[in-house]
């Protein structure tokens, strides 16, 4: 029989891309080969397209390919580089492409506008829900638009702006890049003087930053799946996971604590919080999935403060992580969808939309 192929990309231009290998790993790993003929397309740091055999990557220690250099090498060592256009292009209708990849460049609507484009069903956000998503600024002005409640925030470029930000909502503060993620460039300050070294970090990766008022804060996290529009009750109707608590032991969820470092955080599934705590999170993480115009899949995540209980929404991930230790698919093992069931929902949604669209 002749089965769709699902094309996934992974790699890409962003200071995510050893993230977005270890992820990819993982996807190629849960789609069953009874079902799906599995194709793998590694996009390197200056955008050059090269199809390897996905049992290279599944080869690969997820330790060694976070480190890159080599591990990287040997993935495209002998392979031949393809043209984008043509191998998109030669996509059928019962085919997908599945983008695991993170940050710029990946997961902020440029790809999905050239898969758009080229026709192909893809899994993930469209090209606004993305590029809303992966920017900071626009997703905390659509989300006060929508009246979810956030803490205080401000677009900086300068080291003057950011003082004077931090000034008004005292320290400390947070300062990050405003279309990053993993935590790429966040700095936790303190104090006036680390005000200009901890912009110019986070305007190593982009050329605005998004600096946030420091609560004592516990961080909660829940994932959504399925399609907004979609009849509730549905096979495809949106719902949340439960929620988990992450508490990292460092002073803030940095990216070591994510990936690198298997004792950085204790994770606690379900989340140690009230029934109606939880209910109130999922009701907001739906909310903002709808306001985004997300579609398929987003992690979630939020604030509680410690002292008075009060939640704040952070922001939404519209690729989240699928490393061994990544939350999204954590979430709905533990809300009893397997991963690999997980992974073929997902394509089954993109599929969906693909369809609703031709129509």
């Amino acid at each position: 029989m002749n089965l769709p192929t699902v094309l996934v990309l992974c790699g890409g231009r962003s200071a995510e891309r050893l993230v977005s290998l270890v992820s990819a790993r993982c996807v190629v790993s849960q789609l069953d080969p009874r079902r799906f003929k599995v194709r793998l397309i590694h996009i390197d740091d200056k955008g050059s397209w090269a199809e390897i055999a996905p049992a290279k990557l599944l080869n690969s220690r997820p330790e060694d390919l976070h480190k890159g250099g080599s591990a990287v090498n040997r993935l495209r060592a002998g392979c031949r580089r393809i043209d984008p256009w043509k191998v998109l292009t030669s996509l059928g209708r019962r085919d997908c492409v599945f983008p695991v990849l993170h940050g710029p460049m990946g997961e902020d609507g440029t790809l999905q506008g050239l898969l758009e484009m080229a026709g192909c069903a893809y899994v993930g956000c469209g090209i606004l829900g993305s590029a809303a998503g992966m920017d900071k600024e626009a997703t905390k002005r659509i989300a006060e638009q929508a009246g979810l409640p956030q803490v205080p925030w401000a677009v900086v470029r300068t080291a003057a702006q950011a003082a004077a930000a931090a000034r008004r909502f005292a320290y400390p503060v947070f300062i990050k890049p405003a279309r990053m993620g993993s935590s790429v460039g966040v700095v936790k300050v303190k104090r006036p003087r680390d005000i200009p070294g901890a912009l110019r970090e986070a305007l190593r990766f982009d050329d605005k930053a998004i600096l946030e008022k420091g609560i004592p804060a516990r961080e909660i996290e829940t994932a959504v799946l399925g399609d907004p529009w979609a009849l509730p009750g549905g096979r495809f109707s949106l719902k949340a996971s439960l929620c988990a608590e992450i508490s990292p032991n460092a002073e803030f969820y940095d990216y070591r604590a994510k990936y690198l470092d298997a004792e950085g955080a204790r994770l606690m599934i379900p989340a140690p919080i009230s029934p109606r705590c939880a209910q109130r999170v999922r009701t907001i993480a739906l909310s903002a999935f709808r306001a985004l115009d997300l579609y398929g899949l987003a992690r979630v995540d939020f604030f509680i403060h410690k002292n008075t209980g009060a939640l704040y929404f952070n922001e939404a991930n519209t690729m989240p992580g699928f490393t061994p230790i990544s939350m999204y698919p954590r979430l709905w093992r533990e809300s009893g969808i397997a991963t690999r069931k997980l992974v073929e929902i997902l394509v089954a949604l993109a599929l969906r939309r693909h369809a609703l669209r031709r129509r």
